[in-house]
């Protein structure tokens, strides 16, 4: 079965290998540091990492929804908002409240037994005030995303009115972001030493505000690609040699956190230099002139097709499949119970792929059609 077949929205268009490579890798990544957390341990606690992947996600998510934005704005054109609304709304919520009422009605299969309230969820506000070790928690980063998609259209049309926002608005929202993360990095000070991990939780990690430098700088990419092609060009052009950088920009940000207290300068910083380096694989995966862009690999459109759902049920599963293997005395850290719990993720997913969103993906193509010369990679 191709990918156009099982994946509505290619079904009229070539999918992007280097895109949908990311993409696969992002929630590979974090289902990887999930079940690691929930007991399934990879070798050296590499899953330690693996909460990056969210980050990666916010790159493209500014990258791909910006550029569906700004396409119509470089053509003179202007965003129909009810059309991107609407196409949204047919994206996320389906799957969304499907898990959401799994959460709400049958509480013996939550990972947890405490659960932010359920209104918090209903209008995308439940990264707010917000701790760690309560049930569906990793939706922070969905409510992130959704007030990004709710506030970036009234963005771009200001900044479309007024030419120089262009560049002041991101680097007032990157620099603003790093002098808040400042300042809230020191309100929260540990007993022993650097910040307090509930203080970094509750108000630099979980927050919109203290978020937003990957998908600003997403957004930016598209912007230079929409408005500036010649740029882009020189951009793509050019990856040859942001591979390396962009990769050394993410270990510098990796390594800030590997010491035995959270220190201030990994509360600042670390972010920041992930967006960036994430922003230089992105351009990689975009140009030409490196293998990303046109090498398919095997499966990686399929898991970046199912990514959503994946990332919706993965605490479900993960927390069903180690019930599972505590009562029939499967050590969590084999080998079969860490291929188990992935391959499980993943076949859940794809069943909630195919009776929800599909479903809802070609309702979306009959009511809120694309623009029909719109070529870009869709989310």
């Amino acid at each position: 079965m191709s990918d156009s077949i099982i994946d509505p929205r290619f079904q009229d268009r070539e999918r992007q290998p280097g895109l949908d490579l990311l993409r696969a890798l992002a929630i590979i990544v974090v289902v990887i540091y999930h079940a690691g957390n929930m007991g399934f341990p990879m070798p050296g606690r590499v899953h330690r990492w693996g909460w990056i992947g969210v980050d990666l996600f916010f790159v493209l998510s500014g990258y791909l929804i910006g550029g569906q934005l700004l396409a119509p704005l470089a053509r003179d054109q202007s965003i129909n908002l009810g059309r991107f609304f609407a196409r949204r709304a047919l994206r996320i919520m389906p799957a969304y409240f499907v898990i959401l009422a799994i959460y709400i009605f049958l509480s013996s299969w939550r990972e947890y037994a405490e659960m932010t309230p359920w209104w918090k969820f209903i209008v995308s506000v439940q990264n707010i005030g917000l701790h760690g070790g309560t049930a569906f928690s990793h939706a922070w980063s969905l409510a992130v995303e959704d007030q990004f998609y709710l506030a970036l259209p009234f963005i771009l049309l200001f900044i479309n009115r007024w030419p120089r926002a262009a560049i002041i608005v991101p680097c007032l929202i990157v620099s603003g972001g790093i002098a808040l993360r400042t300042f809230l990095a020191f309100q929260n000070p540990a007993e022993i030493s650097g910040v307090s991990s509930r203080g970094f939780q509750t108000w630099i990690y979980y927050p919109t505000w203290t978020r937003l430098d990957p998908l600003v700088l997403g957004v930016v990419l598209a912007a230079i690609e929409k408005f500036r092609p010649m740029w882009w060009k020189r951009l793509t052009n050019y990856a040859i040699w942001l591979w390396l950088p962009g990769l050394a920009l993410i270990v510098f940000a990796l390594w800030l956190g590997e010491g035995e207290y959270l220190n201030f300068s990994t509360a600042i910083w670390q972010f920041p230099l992930l967006a960036f380096g994430f922003a230089g694989l992105l351009v990689c995966a975009q140009s030409d002139r490196l293998p990303l862009r046109n090498v398919r690999i095997p499966g990686a459109a399929f898991i970046a097709s199912i990514a959503y759902s994946a990332y919706l049920v993965q605490k479900l599963v993960i927390h069903a499949v180690a019930e599972f293997c505590r009562a029939h005395d499967i050590a969590l850290a084999s080998t079969f119970a860490l291929i188990g719990v992935e391959v499980a993720v993943y076949a859940v997913a794809t069943l909630l792929f195919l009776l929800i969103e599909r479903p809802f993906l070609l309702l979306r193509r009959r009511i809120a059609p694309r623009r029909a010369n719109s070529r870009a990679y869709r989310k």
